[in-house]
């Protein structure tokens, strides 16, 4: 028989309370609005109420970068005010006024300097070396202008060496010689000779003279800078890395006399030198090369 007391509903007790239903026509009160828990946190109320400050921050930031030329080897903006006020560009005075300053103050030694300083940063060497020569010619006995004259010197002869060998890389190039021509010792290889090419014989004079004005260039460069170096050497008599430098610049330029002089010179003032071994090798065979012309 099944319990009836499964089946029985269960009844609402009669002490309880029964919460009262809302009037009609009223609104339910509203609860108390409390802060959210981003806003107690200062960064994020600086996200929500501020992110205007942010932009402003990053602009102020990337201004004084530029303006203070953080991280560009200048002074950045007030550099370019300054410049202004002086009224000077930031590349400085241009090498045509001062060119016009040191031609009509001649005798000023500066004026010359800064014009040779200015060429040899446009890489016009040949025009620094000549306002250089005026300025050592007022300034004799400045060592640094002298060095600094002697290497562009040996910079010019340089590059003149390349030109040389380029000229007579190109005339081997254009101009080979005729593929199965007879010796030039033969009847037929003098026919052959004989007669003339003209296109080849325009490539070979052109080609020609390039390698002949540059080996004239080469000479003159390479015999300057052993004078420039002739100069140093007697203003510091015993300044043994002078007197090396001067050996192996005219040993370049074939000046074997002053080379063997200044090799000389280099070992007595510092026969100790890391650098005196190869010193002696060096006379030894200029003084062999000196005995077998002589012979």
């Amino acid at each position: 028989m099944a319990r009836g007391t499964q089946h029985r509903k269960r009844r609402t007790p009669a002490h309880a309370r029964v919460a009262p239903a809302p009037a009609k026509g009223k609104a339910k009160p509203k609860g108390v609005k409390h802060e959210r828990w981003e806003d107690q946190l200062f960064f994020s109320r600086l996200r929500v109420h501020a992110k205007w400050m942010f932009v402003f921050l990053a602009f102020v930031f990337a201004a004084g970068f530029v303006f203070f030329g953080v991280g560009s080897g200048s002074t950045g903006i007030s550099d370019v005010l300054q410049n202004f006020f002086k009224g000077t560009s930031s590349s400085g005075a241009s090498a045509s006024s001062l060119q016009k300053k040191a031609e009509a103050h001649p005798q000023q030694a500066k004026l010359w300097h800064d014009l040779a300083v200015k060429l040899e940063s446009d890489n016009k060497l040949d025009d620094a070396i000549v306002a250089l020569k005026r300025y050592t010619a007022l300034r004799p006995k400045d060592q640094n202008s002298l060095e600094e004259l002697a290497s562009i010197y040996l910079r010019r002869a340089t590059a003149e060496q390349q030109v040389y060998v380029d000229a007579q890389t190109r005339g081997q190039l254009l101009s080979p010689g005729p593929v199965g021509q007879p010796p030039a010792s033969s009847p037929l290889g003098k026919a052959f000779s004989s007669v003339s090419n003209p296109i080849q014989s325009t490539i070979s004079s052109t080609v020609g003279t390039q390698a002949s004005d540059a080996y004239q260039k080469i000479i003159s460069y390479e015999a300057d800078a052993v004078g420039t170096y002739k100069k140093l050497a007697k203003l510091t008599p015993k300044d043994a890395t002078t007197q090396l430098r001067l050996a192996q610049v005219s040993e370049g330029a074939g000046d074997t006399a002053s080379a063997i002089a200044a090799y000389k010179r280099f070992l007595q003032l510092a026969p100790e030198d890391p650098l005196a071994p190869t010193a002696k090798k060096s006379l030894k065979r200029l003084e062999a090369q000196v005995k077998a012309s002589h012979q």
